[in-house]
């Protein structure tokens, strides 16, 4: 399963890149805008920052067909390797990424609020999937339509990659990832919830308030 982040902010990214395993980052025109930075500026950053078996996801802005090509052209051009563009699953989206595909390019077909929308991403040849896990809860079953895409998907025997994303809370995020889920990409905040758990901070106070007690020291060594 690959574990994405889902922010522009570079500074969180390497924060959680020497904690965890951290597969590549995803970015979309909101989360830039937010950051407060110029979006050539994150692109930049991340173009620089990241490895070479990261992967980095980049959405274009423009809904009008020949523009999302040039744009999706520009960034791949950036960072040949490991690169895919975001292409919302509108009319023109649909045809720029059975374009885009016809070329070689990696393509995450994104905005996604139904596994039919998905699955005709998929007969398209995108790379990944993006379905909006809470924003499809607002609508539905949200998780019931990602495990029947997961379904689709393999039943038609197609090579799509389901990259789950706009999660709420960890429940979402747990749901998918015991379910089988190619890739998530979460939030920094949503990722520190998975890891602080209040518990396991109890705990090693305990253990180390006992060792102190009996040791007068707070270490294993002296």
């Amino acid at each position: 399963m690959e574990f994405i982040l889902d922010t522009a902010d570079i500074d969180a990214v390497k924060q959680l890149d020497e904690l965890l395993t951290i597969d590549g980052v995803t970015t979309n025109p909101s989360i830039i805008t937010r950051s407060g930075k110029q979006p050539e500026q994150v692109i930049k950053e991340f173009v620089e920052y990241l490895l070479p078996d990261q992967k980095f996801f980049v959405q274009v802005v423009s809904t009008d067909y020949q523009k999302m090509l040039e744009e999706a052209r520009y960034i791949c051009g950036l960072r040949p390797e490991n690169t895919y563009v975001k292409i919302p699953v509108t009319r023109n989206g649909y045809k720029a990424i059975k374009q885009l595909k016809s070329e070689g390019l990696g393509v995450l077909a994104t905005a996604i609020y139904s596994a039919d929308e998905a699955f005709l991403a998929a007969m398209n040849g995108a790379d990944y999937l993006a379905p909006y896990v809470n924003r499809m809860c607002n609508y539905g079953d949200g998780i019931g339509q990602v495990f029947d895409l997961m379904q689709m998907l393999e039943t038609h025997g197609l090579n799509s990659k389901i990259l789950a994303a706009s999660f709420k809370n960890t429940e979402q995020v747990h749901a998918l990832i015991s379910a089988g889920i190619d890739a998530v990409t979460l939030p920094p905040d949503i990722v520190y919830t998975m890891m602080d758990h209040p518990g396991t901070k109890i705990a090693v106070d305990e253990f180390s308030v006992a060792w102190r007690e009996a040791y007068s020291r707070d270490t294993l060594l002296e």
